[in-house]
This record gives C-alpha cells, sequence and structure tokens, in this order.
C-alpha cells in the first residue's frame, strides 16, 4: 500500500486534471502552410488525447479556483505524436525560463505555513512586471470556467508550420475555440462550488461524454511570413504578447472533439506525459526561449516522474516511431526494437533522411538579450484589453476580483501591485484603491498566515 505512490509520481504543476479521448478532423485546407500529415486533407482525422489541468494546486485541491488551466494535448499522427502543451489564456506571465520554477512557487504555498500565500503571488509579479498582460486575464471575466468543456486554448508560443521538401515555411499561434462557446463563474458562486463539489469540472466533464453530449472546438491558426515577422511591432517569439486578429485573422484548420472517458484514469491520464518538443514534420519550433527551455524540461520530468521509458506507455506510444534509437533502461515493455542497429548511418538498415530546416535559423533582432527587460511596450497590450473590459461592462467584476485578492497581501506589497496596475491605467490604479479602502473600512481583510516572507519582514525592520 505504502509503495503504491511516491512523491515523485505527482506532477510539480498541473497535478489536479480532467482527461478525455477524442479525434480532430480537419475541415479546411492549408497545405500551402504546412506539409504535416495529420493536416493534409479535408476529412482526415486523428486520435487525440486531452488533459486540462489546474496549475497550482494539488491532486485533490478544488477546481473552481481562479487558476490558469493548462491545455495539454497528444494527436497520434501517421509521422509519430504530435504535443501541443499550452493553457487557457492567450499569453504567459514570463519570457525568460529562468524564472519560470520562480513563477511556479509563488503561485504555489508558502514553505514555511504551507498555505496558499497572496505576498508571496504578488511581491513574485511587482518584481517581473512583464506578466502584467497575464494578469489582466487571469483576474478578468474569464479568471473561472463553469465547465472545462466551455475554455478557450492556445499553444501560447510561436510555432513554425512549414514544407518539409522545399524548406519554406510561416511562423503561427494556435488556437482552439469551444463550439458552445466560453462560459464562466462568478467568484461567490466558485468559492461555493469549491466548497461543495471539489470535482464540479471532473465531473462534469465525465458525466457529458458519458451521456453523449461530446465537447467540441474549432482549431484556427495565425500565420505570418518570416519577412512581415523582421519588422513587425510586436516580438513575435515573446509568450507576453498576442498578435491582433485585425493584423493576423485566424485561420480555420479542423475540428476538437472529445467523445470518450479514461477507461482507467492512471494508465491514461497520470501517465500521460506531454512536451512541446514532440513534433512531427512540418511543425517547429520558433526561436521563443521560453519554448526551448520547455522543449528539455518537460521530457527530463516525465523520465523522473513516470519512467525513462515512459513514452512505451499505451498512452504515450506512437502508433508510428520516428528515429528509434533509443535502447534499453528500466521497466523496457517492448521489443527493444530487436536486431535493429541503433546508431545513425546504418548501412544495414536504410532510414528515411528528412531535409533540414535551417532557414531563418540565423535571427536579425534579439533573441537572448531581452527576456528580463521590462519596458512601456509591456503595459501596451493590458491597456488594449482593459479597454476591451469596458466596452463589454466588465470593468466593475474585475476591480472588484483584483481588489479582493490584493486585499489578502500585506501593505507594502499590495501597494506596489496597484501601481503596476496604474502603468496600464491611471483609472485602474485609483479604482483599486478605492476598492481596498472600502475593504479595510467595511474590516473585511482577510491575512493568510501571521508572518510575511522573509524579505519583506526584514525591509520593514522586523526579521526572524
Amino acid at each position: 500500500m505504502k509503495r503504491r505512490a511516491t512523491a515523485k509520481s505527482s506532477r510539480a504543476v498541473h497535478a489536479k486534471a480532467v482527461g478525455a479521448w477524442g479525434e480532430f478532423e480537419v475541415t479546411h485546407d492549408i497545405t500551402d502552410i504546412t506539409s504535416a500529415d495529420f493536416l493534409s486533407k479535408i476529412g482526415k482525422k486523428t486520435k487525440v488525447l486531452m488533459r486540462i489541468s489546474t496549475v497550482g494546486g494539488e491532486k485533490g485541491s478544488a477546481d473552481t479556483v481562479r487558476d490558469v488551466r493548462g491545455w495539454a494535448m497528444k494527436f497520434y499522427t501517421d509521422e509519430g505524436n504530435y504535443d501541443l502543451v499550452g493553457n487557457d489564456l492567450p499569453v504567459f506571465f514570463v519570457r525568460d525560463p529562468i524564472k519560470f520554477p520562480s513563477l511556479n512557487r509563488s503561485h504555489k504555498k508558502h514553505p514555511q505555513t504551507n498555505v496558499p500565500d497572496s505576498s508571496m503571488f504578488w511581491d513574485f509579479h511587482n518584481n517581473n512586471q512583464e506578466g502584467v498582460h497575464a494578469l489582466m486575464h487571469l483576474f478578468g471575466q474569464r479568471g473561472v470556467p463553469a465547465s472545462l468543456r466551455h475554455i478557450n486554448g492556445y499553444g501560447v508560443h510561436t510555432y513554425k508550420f512549414g514544407n518539409v521538401a522545399d524548406g519554406s515555411f510561416k511562423y503561427v499561434k494556435i488556437h482552439f475555440k469551444p463550439d458552445a462557446g466560453v462560459q464562466t463563474l462568478d467568484d461567490a458562486e466558485a468559492t461555493r462550488l469549491a466548497g461543495e463539489e471539489p470535482d464540479y469540472h471532473v465531473k462534469d466533464m465525465y458525466n457529458a461524454i458519458e451521456n453523449g453530449d461530446f465537447p467540441t472546438w474549432t482549431m484556427y491558426i495565425q500565420a505570418m511570413s518570416p519577412k512581415d515577422a523582421e519588422t513587425y511591432h510586436v516580438n513575435i517569439f515573446d509568450p507576453t504578447k498576442i498578435w491582433p486578429h485585425k493584423d493576423y485573422p485566424l485561420i480555420p484548420v479542423g475540428k476538437l472533439t472529445l467523445n470518450k472517458n479514461p477507461d482507467n484514469y492512471f494508465a491514461d491520464i497520470e501517465q500521460a506525459a506531454f512536451s512541446p518538443s514532440t513534433m512531427p514534420p512540418g511543425i517547429g519550433p520558433s526561436a521563443d526561449v521560453m519554448l526551448q527551455a520547455r522543449m528539455f524540461s518537460y521530457p527530463d520530468a516525465a523520465r523522473y516522474r513516470v519512467g525513462p521509458n515512459y513514452q512505451q506507455l499505451p498512452c504515450n506510444k506512437a502508433k508510428y516511431v520516428y528515429t528509434p534509437f533509443q535502447r534499453d533502461g528500466p521497466a523496457r515493455i517492448d521489443g527493444n526494437y530487436g536486431s535493429d542497429p541503433n546508431y545513425v548511418r546504418s548501412s544495414f538498415l536504410q532510414a528515411e533522411s528528412k531535409e533540414v530546416d535551417v532557414a531563418h535559423d540565423e535571427w536579425v533582432g534579439k533573441v537572448a538579450l531581452w527576456q528580463s527587460e521590462v519596458s512601456d511596450e509591456d503595459f501596451v497590450q493590458a491597456r488594449e484589453l482593459w479597454k476591451i473590459f469596458l466596452e463589454q461592462g466588465n470593468d466593475q467584476v474585475f476591480i472588484h476580483t483584483l481588489g479582493d485578492n490584493l486585499n489578502k497581501a500585506f501593505p507594502d506589497v499590495r501597494e506596489e501591485s496597484i501601481k503596476m496596475f496604474a502603468k496600464v491605467d491611471a483609472d485602474i490604479g485609483k479604482r483599486l484603491q478605492k476598492r481596498i479602502d472600502e475593504l479595510q473600512a467595511s474590516n473585511k481583510t482577510t491575512k493568510e498566515h501571521v508572518k510575511a516572507p522573509y524579505g519583506i519582514q526584514e525591509a520593514s525592520g522586523g526579521g526572524y
């Protein structure tokens, strides 16, 4: 019993999830953009495994918390697996991969009190303000889904879709839009469900599929030529930024349908491992340094959590293996490729070689020096989102939601956060301060623990 589960069997982030099987069907021709086989003709269907998760909570945490939702897909194509590992937000909080571990730690529990910590959360973002655009999305109207059948999915990063034969390609952004529309919860209902039905989203997805009410999404891409990328006013390799649809409209691609529940959750979903590095011919990575880091770290995490031969498990196994030169290792459960030579350029085993894409590898702009710099440019798209909130009448909900969360943080942290949002628009800062003053006056102040993080106590004259 005690050896049934180990500490490393749980994901460090994205531990709580809904999972299902489905299929993807091509509905529109994009063969002028990519030669990927699973997108090669209208009507072509590909088996898919889907995992949608919260990020910060443990396996037993509530579904209806305000959090990013991970959007992980595995396409079982005829050219090997394709994993799309994104989120339900179109942008991310950081663009420098060295900050990725700190971001996740700040969003989880305090190491001493073992409870979520708003002071820790906001202190990180005060000192890494490139994430203000993502924060606007998180604390906006769509921060808590009513159902995971009604969320958007985004690849977040910029990818390359291209033609293997001639090396031509375009940069793309990937979107999934629910055909039944986006539906959300307000904080009061989300809090009620978190207490009464902590597995609300899990049950909702399972019951819908079991009853034949299959959720569907339409896949779209935005496509940009390499020439346009060089002069575009937004750094296309920055995951904290979007490409406005007016500049690069959505191009429909196909339909995703989830139509089968897992036969066994552990075997099908818990052991599933997704990595942005898993790509078939016709799809490739861009120079986004955050993407490059994830391409290394995700398989590394899977080897530690599941085992070195995790790709042989049924949920991870490809229909056809691409360059199968890995051998041996613990828990090898297939034939280990028998007598096939396991080295490249063998005269005994004729392997097919693909063209190497070297186009646009010599990038003329910044690739490695801009990650930690924060400039006025980082507030431009957040400002545009604020205008959308105002137009749609969602500004008051945003101010209340954000103000209520900031009210849990320590005063000096809260003050810096208000200043950050005032850079987006001065009115946001004024309205946040007013909301917090109202909460303070009505005695609606919640402190999550009595000790601030060490650095904050030290700065205010305290200390341990």
